[in-house]
């Protein structure tokens, strides 16, 4: 092994405002650096921070010219609960993803596409 992840790291611009939706989504604390770099901790201690970056532009998800290059799995017990959940809190849901079986598709509030899943390991 060569090292191990200290975080996964979300560019959007609005730290504060995507670490707010991720840690009511995630659980867990947020703990900002400065107004550039923001960090949700999960209550097992993984990390996701939130960095600024003025020029980010969200991915287009579904685009058959180009991909959504990383997204996140979250597993939830009821799809249909979590569905209004992520909502309320900002999320949008992809209507256009294809094979939708086990999962749906949303984007956070800064465009980042998120998954839903449930009954699967």
């Amino acid at each position: 092994m060569i090292g191990t992840l200290r975080s996964m790291v979300l560019d959007c611009r609005d730290p504060h405002e995507l670490a707010a939706f991720y840690a009511e989504l995630l659980g867990g604390e947020v703990a900002a650096e400065d107004d550039t770099w923001v960090v949700v901790t999960d209550p097992a201690g993984r990390r996701l921070a939130c960095q600024y970056s003025p020029q980010h532009e969200p991915p287009q998800f579904p685009d058959p010219a180009g991909s959504q290059q990383m997204h996140l799995d979250i597993r939830v017990d009821d799809p249909d609960v979590a569905e209004r959940q992520v909502l309320e809190l900002g999320a949008t849901r992809v209507t256009d993803a294809v094979g939708e079986n086990n999962f749906r598709v949303f984007r956070d509030p800064a465009g980042h596409p998120f998954c839903l899943v449930w009954g699967i390991g």
